[in-house]
């Protein structure tokens, strides 16, 4: 098995499984003194000890455990949302067409009470302009949220000088971060943000835990209301052994940067350079904007899906960014974003490594890939077939 679709998910660490499972010991109740409460509180107090510096933040900032990027991204735009309905008047948001649909689709739900987005376009490399952000801002502009990079195109965003022209306005930065951990440093101080969200399953840890950065002063209202767990700011018990868990992942992404900023992006590099070998493919995304670990590569001729379908049958996994349903095939909008024709953007194949990815792994999908296009292009009724003379 080769897995190449680490942007979308990661297994999990051996080492954070066993801490995963160990933790389930600890099952007291945080908020009472008894013995086993206080064992249980001193363990989520040690993991916060590692996730707060392992994304730079101050102590007098808040970190919110969440389920997910998804559940931190609907917690900001709904605080807005629900400032807006209170009847503060800000009812604009500025994001890009390259958002995750955790972005998107909120968004598309605080319109339908009125609220105004404004999705500014991607250039070539999938980065939005800061000057564009600038331009966007309106007198009733409420918030500012750009993703730190796409799990398909790979693309880093320029989030400092974001950052640095939402402070001039003195308009709220919301990020998410799913894709950032693990595969750059991330000081959320330095980055300027407000709101920082992720996940612990993009970073080799378990699914279903993730969290809110939210510094001090930040406007935030609870999605989920109950007791006083998490300061009174998130409801429900605490997931205690997923924290855990989490914090021991984050440690050692932190601890593996350099070697996902070196051997890993040599391997990555080194796929893409076998691949631009086949004839009509092409990559995206200059490197220096790119992801370490992340390659979106088309293949002219070749239906996304078809191609998924044969690496599969090699045991290679990795991703599309077209959707496919039963009344229609759709091309991947990051490659239509990034300039590519509706045609070549059905063709898009994301190939996405991770600390664990191997060489041999890789010369083994530079042996097969060649076989595999020349076979699809073989039936393909739209790659132009050359007759002999």
């Amino acid at each position: 098995m080769i897995y190449l679709d680490n942007n979308s998910t990661t297994p999990m660490d051996t080492k954070v499984k066993e801490i995963y499972c160990e933790a389930s010991e600890y099952f007291g109740n945080i908020n009472v003194i008894y013995d086993l409460g206080m064992e249980a509180r001193k363990k989520l107090n040690e993991a916060y000890d590692i996730i707060y510096p392992g994304i730079g933040a101050s102590d007098e900032d808040d970190i919110i455990i969440s389920s997910s990027t998804t559940e931190g991204n609907n917690t900001v735009i709904k605080t807005f949302l629900n400032e807006f309905i209170k009847g503060n008047g800000k009812k604009h948001i500025i994001t890009t067409i390259a958002e995750h649909s955790s972005i998107k689709a909120v968004c598309a739900y605080a319109k339908t009470f009125g609220m105004e987005v404004t999705y500014l376009r991607t250039d070539e490399n999938g980065r939005v302009n800061p000057k564009d952000i600038e331009n966007a801002i309106r007198e009733d502009t409420a918030l500012i949220s750009v993703l730190f990079a796409s799990n398909e195109s790979g693309a880093i965003q320029p989030i400092r000088e974001i950052g640095e022209i939402a402070r001039k306005y003195n308009i709220p930065f919301h990020c998410d971060g799913a894709q950032a951990i693990g595969k750059v440093r991330v000081n959320v101080r330095e980055l300027g943000v407000d709101y920082f969200t992720f996940s612990a399953h993009k970073f080799h840890g378990p699914k279903g835990i993730g969290g809110l950065y939210v510094k001090k002063g930040a406007p935030f209202i609870n999605l989920i209301h109950g007791g006083n767990q998490m300061g009174g700011k998130r409801g429900g018990s605490v997931y205690l052994n997923g924290i855990i868990a989490m914090s021991e992942a984050m440690k050692m992404a932190n601890e593996n940067l350099e070697y996902m900023n070196t051997e890993i992006i040599r391997l990555r590099d080194k796929l893409e350079n076998a691949i631009l070998k086949i004839p009509d493919t092409k990559s995206y995304v200059d490197k220096k904007y790119r992801l370490p670990n992340s390659l979106i590569a088309s293949f002219r001729g070749i239906e996304g899906e078809a191609m998924l379908w044969d690496l599969n049958m090699h045991k290679i996994y990795a991703a599309t960014g077209s959707s496919c349903s039963s009344e229609r095939l759709e091309g991947s909008e990051v490659l239509e974003a990034l300039g590519e024709d509706p045609e070549i953007a059905h063709t898009g194949i994301i190939f996405s490594l991770s600390r664990f990815t191997t060489e041999k792994e890789i010369d083994y999908v530079i042996e097969v890939l060649p076989k595999i296009v020349n076979r699809l292009r073989s039936i393909s009724m739209t790659y132009a077939k050359v007759e002999p003379e």
